[in-house]
């Protein structure tokens, strides 16, 4: 399964390596197609690949850092 998605990061989390650890804690495949960081606040345009169960699981993490994510399409 593929997700794109859209992540709005808050700005405590400008320092912290959120797609890394998310990469590196779950069975996700990340792809990065966009992004952009200020000091106030980020965004990202991703692809998740990976099963449905795994991505619903990096999903939850994501909402537990603050991060606010939508989904864009589903490939």
């Amino acid at each position: 399964m593929k997700i794109k998605t859209e992540l709005v990061f808050p700005a405590d989390l400008k320092e912290e390596a959120v797609i890394c650890s998310l990469c590196k804690q779950f069975n996700v495949v990340v792809q990065i197609l966009e992004a952009s960081f200020s000091t106030d606040t980020g965004w990202a345009i991703l692809i998740f690949e990976g099963s449905e169960k795994e991505i619903g699981i990096a999903f939850e993490f994501l909402k537990k850092k603050g991060v606010r994510f939508e989904e864009v399409q589903t490939q």
